[in-house]
């Protein structure tokens, strides 16, 4: 799954417990006739793949969700969700310096009569 938009927060890496677990949370708000803020969390290796992302910039995020089960101390079941990232790409690719400037439209004659040797033999 996917989710495209334009990065709202980047946080900083978590270290949570003992073991060295890491997290990094993303927002990215989503560009439609109602903007969702969408946060997506970056756990382990994948926190450093923000590191060269900033606030603002067009982004696609390769996500999972992920759910989990827990039994509270008086046994009731709570179920909890997450989406996980764990890819990021930059919708801004900056044009190459060598790249061709492509001519607008205007500075190409029209067409002239494109059917005069077609026959017309469309059956409708």
């Amino acid at each position: 799954m996917e989710i495209q938009g334009k990065i709202k927060l980047i946080g900083e890496t978590q270290s949570i417990g003992s073991n060295g677990f890491r997290k990094r949370e993303l927002v990215v708000t989503t560009e439609e006739q109602y903007p969702q803020h969408i946060m997506v969390e970056f756990v382990q290796d994948k926190t450093d793949l923000l590191d060269s992302y900033q606030v603002g910039q067009q982004i696609k995020v390769g996500i999972n969700l992920r759910g989990r089960e827990w039994i509270n101390p008086q046994g009731e079941a709570k179920y909890f969700n997450a989406i996980q990232g764990w890819r990021i790409d930059n919708l801004q690719q900056a044009a190459p310096a060598n790249a061709a400037a492509v001519a607008p439209a205007q500075a190409f004659e029209p067409a002239t009569d494109l059917t005069a040797d077609e026959p017309n033999d469309l059956p409708f």
